[in-house]
């Protein structure tokens, strides 16, 4: 029985579910009976009470039900059933091909045989649209599409009744023709069950047909029909692709089977969780109603396909959708924690290069692609629970291994290998969940993709058909294509830098040869290589002259980067190195690993792609993280299971959260279930230094400068240009003795007999307006140029007589100034203020900054908060008048602490005076306020990755201040103070043997 889905439907179910059956007794609400699918509400209250979706009982689920048929479909199926034939010739292009037709009431179409037609050279259209064709149970048939049908063909029925018919091309090897229920509505047979005959005379048939008239009598035409047992082969998920040599082993390809719950082997994925960890738990996510839809559909279909089941474990994770590019949603579920506290499973992948050394032989080769990989193994028994993740409608574990976990790489990996033991390296090539079959002889590779096909049935693994490729010669694998020729490395690798855009602007060559100077060590006279490109950046040229000796040396430098020895091969036995970038146009990478000794990074691969135009309204965070995203993608047969975890250069530092971060946007979230397939650590590298990926993502960069200049005024709207006399003057002097080389060559030189009438020109006109030292610079900088031109003007606007006249001063008077009064001796006057509102540091948040006026010899104190006027006190007296004697004034601001009496008191019983400074007026105290900005701009440079560590540097702050020479002194306040100046590198510069030393 076949079904088709084109605005069609089905005419029966293969069951109809009975009355549930609840244990809650008669007072719960009763199923529909007669329906084949559960309302909302009867679904939300079984998933509630945990019930079987099919009986309603409790105590067992859907999938076990004892009152469930057995499925019809999804494999092959052995039940043997009546079937009504009639023997039919079919006629086109007057070729007569007789056969039997199966009548069929359940089938929603007609339809023939694909290799019947195939084998009698019937012609095959393409459907202007592919039908869905599904078997009774809704599951697919076939590939689950029709994709051709037939020409009109003539079909006759017992040499009586003719007719013009089109038939749909599905997999039927059974029955060649099958009339469904169009043909029985058309023609309206009668059915005589006793004789098992079909009788055409219904009113409808005799007008819309031409029977011949002379074997029709006055019960009309009828035609006998035979009786057949047919057996239904459903094979599922089978690639139309599939050699005639592997049709008996269709089995593997079965996309049903996949679906099915693997048993228990000795490979079961084992959940190791660190000694003392506590179970992982995640928040319960919100969901919108078509999300909560989504959510019990898959909730229902996992349970029944056995891959859940309820928990009440004490760990969760967090379970939620992400929408897909066509607009589905897609459950995902966040092990983020779970994976923190795993014990890593540290199974090594397969040496590629060594394994492909085995090839050179092979003529004929194929790939196939394990489909649904990781849930066709089962979770170790006992560590179901860890893998429980919570929903808005209850809690559950997998009993499959899930996508997300950190093992799973590793886990699958030690799987196939012990599948494929005695076939490794022999004629079978196995990484993750790709295969690789290869041969010397066709035969023989015949022989041994059977081989491999069965070891797959016998292990319950299958292939994605679509994905598979069969006996070609070539084929790309893991980065490499691999022919009778030999093994050479993948184009794609380096297509990003071998399809490298001829650069059009300066900025664009710079960006190319600050690419190269990457890898200039290990290119042989890089600088006489490069040397054609660096000389058209000579001068002050704002465009590119090529010469052809320039571009042989573009071309020479991009077969240079993707040729030995810059490139390496992949060695997963080291550690990888990804260093990604995103610009506004595109997104870069490079994969690299260090060799040798001393070790240098060699890259592997280069990446680099145009962003969509969705992609480029991205934030820059999302650019930076799709940047990322696409390079695992690109590598991920080397990134997934590596051997060390390894690092992520990008020079945008929120990416090292990515990892930790509680809340993301649903692109991040559906990103972050793909990266925890890895093990990877994401470091932060300053844009200078992250060049490589940089110049890859900005190869897309669409370069908007005009290479002629644009005539905006017609010349025929020119009335008359304006030109000074001096500039024809100065003009012809120039042209009689050249200006100085730095000259830049749009300017006009001025040599110092002329500065003078020029500076008054340009000043003093009335379309200048006598403007002060900035206006008048820029005026002159537009059109002349002389060595001491900026100094000439600021001394001719000073001078000049109507500015100081008749301008108003723009600075408030500076009022009645009393300086301070100069120290004898260090020590003796010095200045005190505060640096607050640090962030905490060892229990710190302010400083206390003091400075000897007369050396500028400072200490710096760090405090837990801003003290008091007797704190204050007590750290002067602690720190500074212990070493360097009582002093006899002290500067200060008007902070609480020094205004109040307790300080007055205190300075006035040790005989010191008290300075303060006027309101909001710090200049009074600018030693101490320089001080501050100094102290500051210190901590910020050597703490801003870390910054509550800054009471770590404090001393060193101090100790560089006291060490540098001052312009009142001309000496070090070292020098001043002690008489000495201590070592400049107060260490050694290498580690010691105590990491907390260097610390």
């Amino acid at each position: 029985m076949y079904t088709i889905q084109k605005k069609l439907k089905p005419h029966h179910s293969d069951s109809t579910p009975m009355a549930p059956r609840s244990s809650q007794g008669p007072a719960s609400k009763p199923m529909q009976l007669g329906t084949t699918h559960l309302t909302p509400e009867e679904r939300e209250r079984c998933m509630r009470e945990h019930l079987c979706l099919y009986c309603g009982s409790s105590g067992h689920l859907r999938a076990s039900c004892p009152d469930r048929p057995p499925r019809r479909s999804g494999g092959l199926v052995s039940d043997s059933f009546p079937t009504f034939e009639i023997p039919i010739p079919l006629t086109i292009n007057d070729k007569c091909i007789k056969t039997r037709a199966m009548i069929d009431s359940g089938a929603a179409g007609n339809f023939i045989d694909l290799s019947f037609a195939r084998n009698n050279a019937i012609p095959l259209l393409p459907c202007e649209s592919q039908v869905a064709v599904s078997a009774l149970d809704g599951r697919p048939l076939g590939s689950g599409r029709i994709k051709f049908l037939t020409p009109d063909v003539q079909l006759q029925a017992q040499n009586s009744h003719l007719e013009t018919i089109r038939l749909f091309a599905i997999d039927s090897p059974r029955c060649a023709i099958i009339l469904g229920m169009p043909w029985l509505e058309t023609h309206d047979p009668t059915i005589i069950w006793s004789t098992k005959e079909l009788c055409f005379t219904s009113p409808k048939c005799l007008k819309n047909h031409q029977p011949q008239r002379d074997r029709f009598n006055q019960e009309g035409s009828r035609c006998q029909v035979a009786t057949t047992e047919l057996t239904l082969h459903t094979q599922t998920g089978l690639s139309e692709g599939l050699p005639s040599q592997y049709e008996d082993l269709h089995e593997a390809f079965n996309k049903q089977y996949a679906t099915r719950l693997p048993p228990h082997r000795s490979y079961d994925c084992a959940i190791e969780l660190q000694p003392g960890a506590a179970p992982p738990r995640g928040r319960i996510f919100p969901l919108s109603q078509p999300e909560s839809e989504a959510m019990q559909k898959y909730i229902e279909e996992e349970l029944e396909k056995g891959f859940i089941r309820p928990s009440t474990s004490p760990a969760s994770a967090g379970f939620f959708f992400v929408k897909k590019k066509d607009g589905g949603l897609r459950p995902c579920i966040d092990y983020r924690n779970l994976n923190d506290i795993t014990i890593k499973y540290r199974y090594p992948l397969p040496l590629v290069p060594f394994a492909l050394e085995q090839l050179r032989q092979a003529r004929f080769f194929t790939k196939l692609h394990l489909r649904s990989a990781y849930n066709l193994v089962r979770i170790r028994e006992g560590d179901e629970w860890k893998t429980a993740f919570s929903t808005t409608s209850g809690h559950y574990e997998y009993l499959v291994m899930p996508f997300g976990l950190c093992n799973a790489p590793s886990v699958f990996q030690a799987f196939v290998n012990d599948v494929f033991r005695d076939m490794l390296n022999r004629f079978v090539i196995v990484y993750i969940d790709d295969i690789l079959i290869y041969s010397s002889s066709f035969e023989e590779h015949v022989l041994h993709v059977r081989q491999v096909l069965q070891r797959l049935i016998k292990n319950n693994l299958y292939v994605k058909g679509e994905k598979c490729q069969f006996h070609t010669t070539s084929v790309s694998f893991l980065g490499y294509v691999i022919s009778p020729q030999g093994v050479a490395m993948d184009q794609g690798k380096v297509e990003a830098v071998l399809k490298w855009p001829q650069p059009t602007t300066v900025k664009e060559l710079q960006r190319f040869l600050g690419f190269a100077n990457f890898y200039r060590r290990f290119i042989r006279g890089f600088s006489i290589v490069a040397a054609p490109l660096t000389s058209l950046l000579k001068g002050a040229t704002k465009t590119l002259r090529w010469t052809p000796g320039a571009l042989a040396a573009f071309q020479g430098l991009k077969q240079r980067f993707s040729s030995s020895p810059i490139l390496h091969h992949p060695d997963p036995t080291k550690q990888f190195i990804v260093e990604v970038d995103a610009s506004n146009t595109g997104v870069g990478a490079v994969l690299s690993q260090r060799h040798g000794q001393p070790q240098k990074m060699y890259p592997c691969a280069f990446f680099s792609r145009k962003l969509s135009d969705p992609e480029r309204n991205y934030d820059v965070g999302d650019r930076e993280l799709l940047a990322m995203k696409e390079a695992f993608t690109e590598w991920r047969h080397w990134l997934e299971g590596a051997a060390e975890p390894f690092l992520v250069l990008t020079d945008h530092k929120n990416l090292q959260y990515i990892k930790t971060a509680k809340r993301l946007n649903s692109r991040q979230s559906r990103w972050s279930l793909f990266f925890s397939r890895f093990d990877f650590q994401v470091t932060y590298r300053p844009g200078s230094k992250n060049g490589k990926a940089d110049a890859l993502s900005r190869l897309h960069e669409v370069n908007l400068e005009s290479s002629e200049p644009a005539t905006i005024l017609p010349t025929s709207l020119v009335l008359a240009p304006v030109q000074w006399d001096i500039m024809t003057e100065l003009s012809d002097i120039n042209v009689a003795n050249p200006p100085p080389p730095s000259c830049p060559a749009d300017r006009i030189y001025v040599p110092p007999s002329h500065r003078q009438q020029v500076l008054h020109l340009v000043h003093d006109s009335p379309t200048a307006g006598h403007p002060g030292m900035a206006g008048t610079q820029m005026l002159i900088r537009n059109s002349f140029w002389w060595p001491t031109m900026q100094a000439d003007v600021a001394q001719f606007v000073t001078n000049c007589t109507a500015c100081q006249t008749s301008k108003s001063p723009r600075q408030p008077p500076a009022g009645l100034l009393q300086p301070l009064p100069v120290p004898r001796r260090p020590w003796s006057h010095i200045a005190v203020d505060f640096i607050t509102d640090l962030p905490p540091s060892q229990g710190n948040t302010t400083i206390l900054t003091v400075i000897d006026r007369f050396s500028k010899s400072c200490r710096l104190l760090p405090l837990p908060k801003l003290p008091t006027a007797m704190e204050t006190a007590e750290q002067l007296l602690l720190h500074v008048f212990r070493h360097y004697g009582l002093p006899e004034d002290i500067v200060s601001d008007r902070g609480p602490q020094f205004t109040s009496r307790v300080w007055q008191a205190f300075c006035k019983g040790l005989n010191i005076n008290v300075s303060l400074t006027s309101g909001y007026h710090p200049q009074s105290n600018g030693q101490v306020e320089r001080l501050n900005q100094e102290i500051t701009t210190f901590l910020r440079t050597y703490c801003s990755q870390h910054q509550r560590e800054w009471s770590k540097y404090l001393v060193w702050a101090e100790y560089a201040q006291n060490s540098l020479k001052k312009m009142s002194t001309g000496l070090t306040p070292f020098q001043c103070v002690l008489g000495i100046q201590p070592p400049f590198f107060p260490w050694s510069g290498e580690p010691s043997e105590l990491p907390a030393v260097d610390e």
